[in-house]
């Protein structure tokens, strides 16, 4: 199976008729442009070899990868014995580059220089998530994500719709030939080999240290304590945001470029929701500020707020803060101001997050009652004051003509997640202790 693009939840079969069909009605590229295995994804041994078994069949023939091709070894441990046992020369006398043990072009950490932004393009990863931009940066890379055979295959064959059972390669004497099925050993016969060790301890006293951070950098922040709960209602809140459709902890959270400031937390939570799509005016990263009345970027309204004392909530969608369990998707609302994320439901690592920072993640009891919400309205969070586990909350929804209704909340706050909400975070709560 191969999934894409855009998102991973799109499933065809590889070399189908039916995905033939669907590459061509939706003009998906099919020339493939980068191939990438690896990642904390499908990069076992196992993976590693059957993958290397496609490429030596290649080889043999004389073929090498058409396009680029990553491999970025899952572990110190994968890497040192796949160099050891030669995989990764098979690997680079195709034209493969090997990459640091690293997230790297998974989460958007990779300096892509063969295709300009914004030039439609196609890339096979065997990466657990493809939406839009992740990978590297641009909104017209047509991302797959498929098993790290499928995704060599393709690397080798150049084309999207290469079906392995009838298509043929041709080899450096002009001849067709197939590929056999993969192959590969389950565990290194020799072992693993565990590689370099970097693991550096801890000092046995370590009271007398200080982390020093100097205050100009733009890289490394100190983190300052969150506020606790105020021990009332939260009451006219704005809504900075009604996102529409699809919003991920990509969407949240942009990661590539921006983790280089992912140790200063002032600096990234510039990039908030900058992916979210607002149902306002169907862009992304355009929102109105209601305290001036015009469009400005999601960050900066959030600012805007935060400087004026004026809390504010999200709106969302179904599945809200699928992706990465980045923590970051939820550092950020709480620093810029937020108080509560309302939505249809939620991923559940996310929903958890945000409890951790003093979040309040909150779904419509009825989900029908996103719809009578709008971007313009107040609202007030009722019954924090006897907030325990199982009762539901209240949204009191003011509209701009002053008349009001009500909708029921639910939450999965259990004892202790309620202790990290009045404390203002679960680090809060920690150090009572």
């Amino acid at each position: 199976m191969i999934n894409g693009p855009f998102t991973p939840d799109l499933a065809h079969e590889v070399g189908s008729a039916t995905f033939k069909a669907a590459i061509e009605k939706n003009g998906w590229p099919d020339e493939v442009k980068v191939g990438l295995i690896g990642s904390c994804t499908n990069s076992s041994y196992e993976d590693m070899q059957r993958s290397a078994s496609l490429v030596r069949q290649a080889k043999a023939k004389g073929v090498n990868f058409k396009g680029s091709f990553t491999v970025t070894p899952g572990s110190e441990q994968v890497r040192a014995t796949i160099a050891r046992d030669g995989l990764i020369d098979v690997f680079e006398g195709a034209g493969a580059t090997v990459l640091a043990n690293a997230c790297g072009p998974c989460i958007g950490q990779w300096d892509r220089q063969d295709v300009p932004k914004g030039e439609k393009n196609t890339i096979v990863t065997s990466f657990n998530r493809n939406f839009t931009s992740r990978n590297d940066g641009n909104p017209a890379t047509h991302a797959f994500v498929a098993s790290p055979e499928v995704a060599t295959l393709c690397a080798l064959s150049g084309k999207l719709s290469f079906d392995p059972e009838t298509d043929t390669l041709t080899g450096a004497d002009g001849k067709p030939f197939k590929l056999e099925p993969p192959s590969g050993d389950e565990l290194p016969s020799k072992g693993f080999d565990a590689g370099e060790n970097t693991y550096q301890a801890a000092p046995a006293d370590g009271s007398a240290l200080s982390v020093n951070v100097s205050p100009s950098s733009d890289r490394l922040q100190l983190l300052s304590p969150f506020k606790a709960w105020e021990g009332k209602d939260l009451t006219d809140l704005a809504i900075l945001i009604k996102a529409k459709g699809k919003c991920t902890t990509d969407h949240i959270s942009m990661a590539g470029p921006w983790l280089r400031f992912r140790g200063h937390l002032d600096n990234i939570s510039n990039n908030m929701l900058i992916g979210a799509t607002n149902c306002e005016n169907e862009k992304a990263n355009s929102v109105k500020n209601i305290l001036t009345g015009e469009y400005d970027e999601v960050p900066k309204v959030a600012r805007a707020y935060k400087a004026a004392s004026l809390g504010w909530v999200v709106i969302g969608d179904d599945n809200y803060g699928e992706g990465s369990s980045r923590e970051h998707a939820a550092l950020e609302p709480r620093h810029l101001g937020g108080r509560a994320i309302i939505v249809k439901s939620f991923a559940r690592i996310h929903e958890t997050n945000l409890k951790k920072q003093g979040m309040l993640p909150l779904t419509f009891a009825d989900p029908a009652d996103y719809d009578k919400i709008d971007p313009t309205d107040k609202v007030s969070i009722l019954g924090l004051t006897t907030l325990t586990p199982g009762k539901p909350l209240t949204l009191q929804v003011k509209k701009a003509n002053g008349s009001t209704l009500d909708i029921t909340l639910n939450h999965t706050f259990n004892a202790p997640q309620i202790g990290w909400f009045k404390a203002g975070s679960a680090l809060n709560k920690m150090s009572e202790k």
